[in-house]
């Protein structure tokens, strides 16, 4: 599958700043970046399912943005 990952974190503080760059880090363990928070990644299933809840493991839901794009390859 194709996906499309853009995200916003905010770097109010420390805990943002560390939380962008684990953000960046596990994008880039997946996919390629396209501009500074925009990922795009050709992944399985399986490896999907693991990447999204890192994703989500890492990121503030009242401080953050994080969306996925599904697209056609």
């Amino acid at each position: 599958m194709f996906v499309l990952i853009v995200y916003d974190v905010s770097t109010k503080d420390e805990g943002g700043a560390r939380r962008l760059r684990r953000v960046a880090k596990t994008c880039e363990d997946y996919g390629i970046r396209v501009q500074n928070s925009v990922f795009e990644c050709t992944i399985s299933l399986t490896h999907w399912t693991q990447f999204k809840f890192k994703l989500l493991e890492e990121i503030n839901d009242q401080e953050d943005s994080l969306r996925f794009y599904f697209l056609d390859q």
